[in-house]
């Protein structure tokens, strides 16, 4: 029946065009014009019944898309033009660190991470999306510590631009480089320290969110999920090893988490976030500005536990701010190199319980980016 309609709407756009048909010039290039439009509009019928047939129709990373304040990547399934969307990023780096004395100088190189992204749309408005991590070149029999994890895995219901419904296990609304933790999407090699030890990265928990624009520009997530259980055996990874993750977690506590954005002003990202169980309360502010080749961005954050004794911690507190420049904006080359410097102040262990506690991390990094592509990244940098 498909074929039937399609053989006589190209049959009715040839007659019309022979019609049209005259000796002079101006009839002879409408006559082209014609032609041209025709075969665009063939292929578009030709590829449309295609992904009929096959039910497969493939869509690229839009890096200009986010949905929810996630990454490209992961924000696919919402744009896709099928319902199956296949992602993904990987990571690969080599580090060398040096001492001050030179007695514990050592380099590695290391396939850090590889992420599938495997979203399915039921409907418009029913949306499954799913993160996988192969973490540190796969899992080794030793007990090494690299694993296979399910970062997230939870059902969206799209209700409309003021109210959605988030289902499931999902990453924590806290911070800049939680949600966003594509490489493409921070200019350091390495995710800055403050999204290792005190919003740690990636961190996922299980429960219900909903979301979407209070006004215009003005967005909110407000989520009731499990609540972190510190491990006060891990040292600055007191908080980091309390994750609960995708894993069995036993008698989980309750958590919320609340998260608003102002996105009204072009390139301004500005916004806080709020965590609290019955132990730990977390803030942090962030802010993110780009404008003509430059950019700006980080995150403050501060953590307050209760109820504590002997050398568990009771504060952290620490940040950074990165400022980066596209030196290829000011000629006409299209890649970005964009340079930057970052400065990092964190303390995980500032106070504990006893009256004790540690200096602060300060840490200058500078480096610079390279894109031969819009979502490819070649990446050095220097940490001090």
């Amino acid at each position: 029946m498909n074929t039937s309609k399609i053989s006589l709407a190209l049959a009715s756009m040839l007659l019309v065009s022979s019609a049209s048909f005259g000796d002079d010039t101006a009839d002879i290039q409408m006559l082209k014009e014609e032609i041209k439009q025709l075969k665009e509009t063939t292929q578009s019928l030709i590829d449309e019944t295609s992904d009929l047939k096959t039910g497969f129709s493939y869509t690229t990373v839009d890096t200009k898309q986010s949905h929810s304040g996630l990454g490209a990547a992961a924000s696919k399934v919402y744009y896709s033009k099928s319902p199956l969307s296949i992602g993904g990023y990987g990571e690969m780096y080599y580090a060398t660190t040096n001492s001050d004395d030179n007695t514990k100088n050592s380099s590695q190189t290391q396939v850090k991470r590889l992420i599938t992204y495997l979203g399915y749309k039921f409907s418009d408005n029913i949306i499954l999306n799913t993160e996988i991590e192969y973490e540190g070149g796969g899992v080794t029999a030793n007990g090494g510590g690299d694993e296979v994890v399910v970062e997230f895995m939870y059902l969206d219901f799209l209700i409309n631009k003021n109210f959605n419904v988030r289902l499931g296990n999902f990453l924590m609304p806290m911070g800049l480089i939680n949600q966003r933790h594509e490489p493409t999407l921070f200019t350091t090699v390495q995710r800055p320290q403050t999204a290792y030890y005190l919003i740690p990265s990636t961190w996922d928990e299980s429960g219900a969110m909903v979301y979407g624009e209070i006004a215009n520009g003005l967005e909110y997530k407000f989520a009731g999920v499990s609540a972190l259980q510190p491990d006060d055996t891990a040292g600055a990874k007191w908080l980091r090893k309390g994750r609960g993750g995708s894993f069995a977690v036993a008698n989980p506590g309750f958590a919320g988490v609340a998260r608003l954005d102002y996105t009204k002003i072009n390139g301004l990202l500005i916004g806080a976030s709020l965590y609290g169980d019955s132990k730990i309360t977390m803030w942090d502010a962030h802010i993110n500005y780009e404008n003509s080749g430059a950019r700006v961005y980080g995150t403050y954050t501060q953590t307050k536990r209760s109820d504590t004794t002997g050398t568990q911690v009771k504060e952290m507190s620490g940040g950074f701010i990165n400022a980066s420049f596209d030196v290829l904006s000011l000629t006409s080359i299209e890649k970005k190199m964009p340079v930057f410097v970052q400065y990092e102040s964190i303390n995980p262990q500032e106070k504990r319980a006893d009256g004790t506690g540690f200096d602060s991390i300060d840490t200058t990094t500078v480096g610079v980016n390279f894109f031969p592509h819009e979502q490819v990244v070649l990446k050095m940098d220097y940490a001090m």
